[in-house]
């Protein structure tokens, strides 16, 4: 008999390319067993290599989107990807928490692509301290925690705001990624089995997914953010191309 699937929606940018926005972290539920609903922020003109060009969604139709699918099906867990500014995370936060005070939330502060093409106000970085509050889990890079930390605001909101920071792009230790949950910090390493991890687009579209995935499956937030990282380790090592395959 087939067991019903738990409720994942993804609310993010779309990537004609497939490499990171919806269409990765669709891929990723899928791999991992968990229906996947989406909610386009953004309409992007992309390569796995360079963004061409970027169009906002309205807001009223992204949040008209939010409420007629949660309304619709039992979502437990969201992602949410590629918002314009705090003001826009704001509202679709505050959306989500009206419909299910109890889903998770995890953002992915996608503050720039890997081709260096900007998609956050960065400007609108201090009017994040309150929306933090309602949010489980952010899953930033080396450099983008570095650009929140200035702002000062994981001394207000860390007691109800985890935070994963990936290794990436740390120069010592790298692919060692630093979760801090509650005001405790743990370490989860990269797998030493694997010798060879190559860049890809969307990897951080694949692991804030893979993480909610894990979420909605009933694991814990410190399991959840270890079983992600092995996922991840799995689409980074798959090819030397930018584009990841998704396997499980």
């Amino acid at each position: 008999m087939q067991k019903e699937r738990s409720f994942v929606m993804s609310i993010a940018g779309y990537d004609p390319s497939g490499g990171a926005g919806l269409l990765a972290d669709i891929k990723t539920f899928e791999q991992l067993k968990v229906q996947g609903l989406g909610v386009c922020t953004a309409m992007t003109l992309q390569t796995e290599s360079r963004c061409l060009s970027l169009n906002w969604q309205p807001l009223s139709e992204i949040i008209q989107s939010i409420e007629i699918l949660m309304k619709s099906y039992d979502v437990q867990v969201v992602k949410i990807g590629v918002v314009k500014d705090a003001w826009m995370l704001g509202e679709i936060v505050t959306t989500i928490k009206l419909i299910n005070p109890e889903a998770k939330i995890v953002w992915d502060p996608v503050l720039k692509s890997t081709s260096e093409f900007s998609f956050f106000d960065l400007s609108t970085i201090p009017e994040l301290e309150n929306v933090l509050k309602q949010i489980d889990l952010i899953t930033p890079n080396y450099n983008e925690y570095q650009v929140l930390k200035e702002a000062h605001l994981f001394s207000q909101s860390q007691s109800s705001c985890s935070v994963l920071i990936k290794g990436g792009h740390r120069e010592d230790k790298v692919g060692t990624d630093i979760l801090i949950e509650n005001g405790k910090e743990i370490i989860i390493e990269p797998n030493d089995k694997i010798s060879v991890f190559y860049s890809k687009h969307g990897s951080g579209c694949v692991l804030s997914s893979a993480i909610a995935s894990y979420l909605a499956l009933g694991n814990n937030l410190e399991e959840a953010c270890k079983q992600g990282k092995l996922y991840i380790e799995e689409f980074l090592k798959s090819n030397p191309s930018l584009l990841g395959y998704h396997s499980n």
